[in-house]
């Protein structure tokens, strides 16, 4: 597996990661075993790049995880993040920026974790009542303590990320990034690459959309949360499957799958996009591993921007934007 610079300076991990958010929720019923044997096939393939976050399955993700790296923890590059704060009401999400619940949250993270370090802690979301210089500002005691290697943030402005960065420097910010969601590059990702800045691009295959094998959104479980997204069901889903389906063609004629061709596409972005498609499945996993190695031609790639140019996907990427600062 090749690898990608975290910053400038910064630390290297796999060109490609793995999202664990799925094994606890949102996508199913969770199964540990198959889980854990993703895991360790990753870490097998070069994919030390691990992303959770407190907030996946209410701390579940974390234990998990850390109970699958338990014995490898030197192959692995471990982020995990702080500041969706969830309750008993799965529908309840709140945001909390605080320097005391930074250092609690950091805290409670290594214990689930089982480390004694965490290599990248992101601000999950912003908390637009705390400045940004006093969350990063607590988040960098933490370097100090030794308790964390690097910071990053996740879904914030240009100007937000330009505060944090002059605060403490700032390696990674991961954003949903994709053919469908391209919002970033106007003012955001030039934002990050004058600064130095990695982007770690999560959703890579828009939750699996891209991935042209889903079908309609109807036929979903009902635990699974993209029954009811906004790209996948109505008029919107449909117009969608229409973008896939020329995406599909393409992936056919460079000689991968769609998914591949998504990651491949992301890849080809710059050498600072480090995208991190989640699975649950080894076979999938192995598919967006393989990417790594599909190098798209330039007519290929206007072939890309041609069938779908930026904006193209319809419906938001989530059903409720609120906690996104845009």
């Amino acid at each position: 597996m090749n690898k990608r610079r975290l910053g400038q300076g910064g630390p290297e991990v796999s060109a490609i990661g793995l999202g664990c958010m799925g094994m606890s929720e949102f996508y199913g019923a969770a199964d540990e075993t198959e889980s854990t044997a993703v895991i360790h096939r990753a870490l097998d393939l070069g994919v030390n790049f691990l992303d959770t976050a407190d907030a996946y399955g209410r701390g579940h993700n974390e234990e998990l995880v850390g109970r699958a790296i338990s014995g490898r923890r030197d192959e692995v590059f471990l982020a995990t993040k702080f500041g969706i704060v969830r309750t008993d009401d799965p529908s309840f999400r709140g945001i909390e920026g605080s320097p005391e619940y930074v250092r609690s949250s950091a805290d409670a993270s290594l214990k689930r974790l089982g480390v004694d370090h965490i290599d990248l802690y992101y601000m999950h979301r912003r908390d637009t009542r705390v400045p940004i210089e006093e969350t990063v500002g607590a988040m960098a005691e933490l370097v100090a303590a030794g308790k964390v290697g690097h910071l990053g943030l996740s879904e914030v402005s240009a100007e937000t990320l330009g505060r944090a960065h002059a605060t403490h420097p700032i390696a990674a910010l991961q954003s949903e990034y994709s053919l469908f969601t391209r919002g970033l590059e106007e003012e955001i990702l030039p934002a990050a690459r004058k600064l130095g800045i990695a982007l770690v691009a999560y959703s890579p295959i828009s939750r699996g959309l891209l991935g042209g094998t889903l079908g309609p959104a109807d036929r979903l479980p009902d635990d699974d949360f993209r029954k009811h997204h906004p790209r996948f069901t109505g008029e919107d889903g449909a117009a969608n499957e229409a973008l896939v389906a020329k995406v599909r063609d393409i992936a056919a004629e460079v000689g991968c799958t769609p998914a591949q061709l998504s990651l491949a596409w992301l890849l080809s972005r710059g050498e600072d996009v480090v995208p991190i498609p989640g699975t649950k499945r080894l076979n999938y996993l192995e598919e967006n591993s393989a990417a790594a190695d599909v190098t798209l031609t330039a007519d290929q790639l206007d072939a890309l921007e041609a069938a779908v140019p930026a904006g193209a996907a319809r419906g938001d990427r989530y059903a409720n934007m609120s906690s996104v600062e845009r």
